[in-house]
């Protein structure tokens, strides 16, 4: 801990009973700045490009059926639970694809990129 947290700590152990309202609002203003600063630090590009789509698309592109998404969720770091619905980012999807690069049943009579297409006509 820092020398200017453990002041504070201090500070805090030696108040009296009827300081520790304002005390407590006085580290709360603090820790929003500080959370306000730590969230803005992230591209609003980054953030506005990104997408949750439905299970239904996520099968679609991944050409898997929606119950096996439903069932192997877990191995998908970019899935997220949505209420009771579940979801997936659309980069992350993309970056799996693209790492990834196997084409599933389902996935070979999509749209592929050109250089899958000129392989596949080999």
């Amino acid at each position: 801990m820092t020398a200017e947290l453990e002041a504070v700590l201090n500070r805090a152990r030696a108040l009296a009973a009827d300081e520790i309202p304002r005390f407590l609002g006085e580290l709360e203003t603090i820790r929003a700045v500080a959370w306000s600063r730590l969230t803005a630090n992230v591209p609003v590009t980054q953030q506005a490009c990104d997408e949750l789509i439905d299970i239904e698309e996520a099968a679609r592109r991944l050409g898997v059926s929606c119950s096996y998404l439903y069932r192997n969720h877990g191995r998908y770091s970019f899935s997220r639970r949505v209420g009771r619905s579940l979801r997936f980012s659309a980069q992350g999807l993309q970056s799996h694809i693209e790492q990834t690069g196997v084409l599933t049943p389902r996935r070979r009579g999509s749209n592929l990129t050109p250089a899958i297409q000129e392989d596949k006509r080999k």
